[in-house]
């Protein structure tokens, strides 16, 4: 089956840190570049970062940069997102895409 699940979300307090995890199967995860993308309450899409299939190349949203970090592991068809230095801003419903296809998302909710 062709899909995408995201994983890891949670309660976290402002400034603390938590990783999400995206485990795709169904197709070749290594070729593709990776992307997350979140979604804040009453708001619409918004890009956070991408990285390209052998990890050489990452990007970021200026609203996260320096404190998210963007990785994969082509052996476990799994891609990851490391939020540290989380503020009440980056809650949001959590997304991995690629090829058309999205994962289910993780909700993360940073609130004292």
């Amino acid at each position: 089956q062709v899909q995408l699940v995201d994983s890891g979300g949670g309660l976290v307090q402002p400034g603390g840190s938590m990783r999400l995890s995206c485990t795709a199967s169904g197709f070749t995860f290594s070729n593709y570049w990776m992307y997350w993308v979140r979604q804040a309450p009453g708001k619409g899409l918004e890009y956070v970062s991408r990285v390209n299939p052998t990890s050489t190349i990452t990007y970021y949203a200026d609203s996260v940069k320096g404190r998210f970090s963007t990785s994969r592991d082509n052996a476990k068809n799994t891609l990851y997102l490391q939020m540290s230095s989380l503020k009440s801003e980056d809650t949001a419903v959590y997304y991995c895409t690629t090829i058309g296809l999205w994962g289910q998302g993780a909700q993360v909710s940073v609130s004292s």
